[in-house]
């Protein structure tokens, strides 16, 4: 039976992997998750968890380099995806060790317990777009110079060149995504859109002043939906893969972070004001993020299919009911 091991199963896309390759492929599933890190976003799947059916946790931390090699151990997989992540840009500035500590340092743990195991398992790393930054080249290919906009950008930047160094140094079949700005369901509330349809959410509910806070709205981003996102993830390791190379994996709606709000506000059931919030402004900003994903279409076939329509439509479905549930939500 063929295994796949996720880092940060109970993430954002670290849950909508798992769905999708429990309903689109026959593979076992182990997830490798903290002790502490909430079980919100599998939900739907603790049921199976719970009766052992294809799908298993594991609890490993990438700080802590024994609980990884065991976790490793433990799933005896075929394909590594590791997810696991400090994955908040705006959060690195007031924990830029941390978050180089996670994202850095966790993946050379995580690569040297994969070495050592000797499974030689066909491994995905996710480094992201973030790694490009503030780059004068547009749209954005895989040859463009890094030019890191925050301290999580060059954590990831560590980790991307560390994956691509274990794969030639060591023969590891490891592959690397810069994934672009992604969203849709469960989308953390840290991030502008998931935001931005919490606060409609509750301001349509009656619990907060019909005022939506805001940072920087003028930045350019071209949004995926996070479901393309991880059917690409499993193209990526199953369709033709080769190992070190590296893909941008990008949607096809390029907009402001002021577009998606007064999208959202067109959905709103209720009017609003919008008022800036110096607390949301990062204090550099990565401009700009327009992908070419040109190179990880050839090689798979892969195109985004999700309209950004329905990715708005859905994540703010998923925070009004959030909302309905009644547990109290910071604003």
């Amino acid at each position: 039976m063929t295994t796949a091991l996720i880092t940060g199963i109970t993430g954002f896309v670290g849950s909508h992997l798992a769905e999708y390759l429990l309903e689109h492929t026959d593979w076992d599933i182990v997830g490798m998750a903290r002790w502490r890190s909430p079980l919100d976003n599998i939900q739907g799947l603790v049921p199976q968890i719970n009766e052992g059916r294809r799908v298993r946790l594991v609890y490993g931390d990438l700080t802590d380099g024994i609980s990884v090699a065991r976790a490793v151990a433990d799933a005896d997989a075929d394909y590594i995806f590791h997810l696991a992540a400090q994955s908040f840009p705006k959060t690195s500035f007031t924990a830029p060790a941390q978050t180089m500590d996670v994202n850095a340092i966790g993946t050379i743990r995580l690569l040297e317990a994969i070495k050592d195991h000797g499974r030689d398992p066909w491994v995905h790393v996710c480094s992201s777009s973030e790694v490009y930054g503030r780059t004068k080249i547009v749209p954005i290919t895989e040859d463009a110079p890094f030019h890191p906009a925050s301290p999580y950008a060059v954590s990831k930047i560590t980790a991307d060149l560390m994956a691509r160094h274990y794969a030639e140094a060591y023969g590891m079949k490891i592959l690397v995504t810069r994934l672009f700005t992604h969203t849709g369901p469960r989308r953390g509330d840290v991030f502008a859109e998931s935001t931005f349809a919490k606060q409609i959410a509750m301001i349509e509910a009656g619990l907060t002043p019909p005022v939506v806070k805001v940072g920087n709205l003028n930045s350019t981003r071209t949004i995926a939906d996070v479901r393309d996102a991880v059917r690409a993830y499993h193209m990526l390791l199953t369709v033709n893969p080769k190992p070190g190379a590296v893909y941008n994996i990008g949607g096809t709606h390029t907009c402001t972070i002021g577009d998606i709000l007064e999208h959202l506000r067109g959905l709103a059931t209720v009017p609003f004001e919008i008022q800036t919030d110096p607390a949301r402004l990062r204090p550099v900003d990565a401009d700009n993020q327009i992908p070419s994903c040109e190179k990880f279409t050839r090689q798979t076939g892969w195109q985004p299919e999700i309209p950004f329509e329905k990715t708005m439509s859905d994540l703010l479905s998923f925070w009004r009911d959030k909302v309905k549930l009644g547990v109290p939500l910071q604003r």
